[in-house]
């Protein structure tokens, strides 16, 4: 096994030199989330601020702190073009910076999830990719850890190939494996992975766990988001039996019921007994379970995604949320009056999956109101873009009560969510009904 040690070596360098080939005018992409490698992005923001390198257009998901002090710092916005497929609050500050000075700075590229491998192979070449993988192991393989997502995919069709090797990666099997020999550089660093910050659980949100806990069968398979809501999901799922995962996300949320043995895939018709996901983003818990841990495997977005592997696990259940869904059953979960303000991520993906599979449904799950409970989530009409068209919803909870949309018209469909709505906003949601025909 001494060949690639030997390789390691020759390829080990300095994150000044790894991105010192990176040109100008060239495509770059980073690992999403707990994968942006903050050695090699300072690096590469060195350049930046030293004139060196210039009209850079950069590629990534999940922008976290890494990225916000390095590539997206306000002081390099003048010579990166950002073009982010999922925002975050990071890329938020630089949309609301470009709108005060009126200067277009930030570009949004739409993707379903599981497309988004495919579009940096058919679509969007990229030049330099760069991401946070674990230590080497004897036989000279990385693992990419928390993701896989487009890395696996990028990381093999990109020009150049950068690795930054950070102990605290968890060791991750499935297809999450990169030898040595695939790489073109590497680097070495040392820092605690980024984690997702926890809130405290509102009423709202034990409410809507508790009905959507009841409508997840034993055997199961299921997939969460983030946040009160899926946290909820899995504290009130905590005395079902034989559940397995097959996710987008591996969250905290889940880690209890993995521990507890709730969740072991005995029952799972697709990767029996194993925990599938493409993406993690947790904290250290979660990642110290995921660790050599055998029973964990990620697979790239393109496969883990895609509707027609997800309806392949019976009784597959999804549950997911938005910002808005109209008395038609529209749903917006990414934008705010037009404005984009998260990503279309893979919600649609996994409604559309679960409904194909036997025995399987999807549940959207979402608080009846916002900002303080002065403005309704379930409106007449959707105010901004349309995340999920009206033929894919199928159930719909909120904290007051759950309707299932399947096979209702569009008379039935108004008058369940009018149902489920907060009781401050029902006879004003009537009125608009009555007013345009709806009911």
């Amino acid at each position: 096994m001494a060949v690639p040690r030997l390789e390691y070596q020759k390829k080990l360098n300095t994150p000044a030199e790894a991105v010192s080939g990176i040109e100008s005018g060239s495509a770059l992409a980073f690992g999403m989330a707990a994968g942006q490698p903050p050695a090699l992005l300072a690096a590469v923001a060195d350049r930046l601020r030293a004139g060196a390198l210039d009209d850079l257009r950069i590629y990534y998901k999940l922008a976290m702190k890494p990225a916000e002090e390095t590539v997206l710092a306000d002081d390099v916005l003048h010579a990166v073009h950002p073009c982010p497929l999922f925002l975050t609050d990071v890329d938020r500050r630089i949309v609301k910076k470009q709108m005060e000075s009126g200067k277009k700075i930030l570009s949004y590229v739409p993707a379903y999830f599981y497309q988004i491998p495919r579009l940096f192979t058919d679509f969007i070449p990229i030049d330099t990719f760069i991401i946070t993988v674990s230590p080497m192991d004897k036989a000279g393989y990385f693992s990419l850890g928390t993701n896989n997502d487009y890395a696996s995919t990028v990381i093999r069709s990109c020009k150049r190939a950068i690795v930054e090797v950070n102990e605290n990666m968890p060791r991750v099997f499935g297809e999450s494996l990169v030898h040595v020999s695939e790489v073109d550089a590497i680097v070495e660093y040392a820092a605690p992975l980024p984690e997702a910050a926890s809130h405290p659980a509102a009423p709202e949100d034990d409410a809507i766990g508790k009905i959507v806990s009841e409508m997840i069968p034993d055997g199961a398979t299921i997939q969460l988001g983030i946040g009160g809501i899926p946290n909820a999901v899995c504290r009130y799922l905590s005395g079902h039996k034989d559940l397995g995962i097959h996710t987008e996300l591996l969250s905290s949320g889940m880690v209890s019921l993995i521990e507890t043995g709730v969740v072991n895939g005995r029952r799972k018709t697709l990767h029996r007994w194993k925990h599938v996901f493409t993406l993690a983003l947790g904290d250290r818990r979660l990642y110290d379970l995921m660790n050599d841990n055998a029973s964990m495997e990620s697979y790239a977005a393109s496969h883990v995604n895609h509707p027609s592997v997800i309806a392949q696990n019976d009784n597959m259940v999804s549950v997911n949320s938005a910002l808005e869904i109209d008395l038609y059953g529209q749903v917006s979960a990414e934008s705010i009056h037009w404005h984009e303000f998260s990503g279309t991520g893979g919600a649609l993906d996994f409604m559309r999956g679960a409904f194909d599979s036997r025995g399987g449904k999807s549940i959207l799950a979402i608080y009846s109101t916002a900002k303080n409970g002065t403005v309704s989530r379930i409106v007449p009409r959707v105010t901004s873009l349309v995340t999920d068209p009206r033929m894919d919803t199928e159930i719909v909870v909120t904290e007051y009560g759950m309707v299932n949309l399947k096979g209702k018209s569009t008379r039935e469909r108004a008058l369940g969510l009018i149902g489920i709505a907060h009781p401050d906003f029902r006879d004003e949601l009537t009125r608009e009904a009555e007013r345009i025909t709806l009911i």
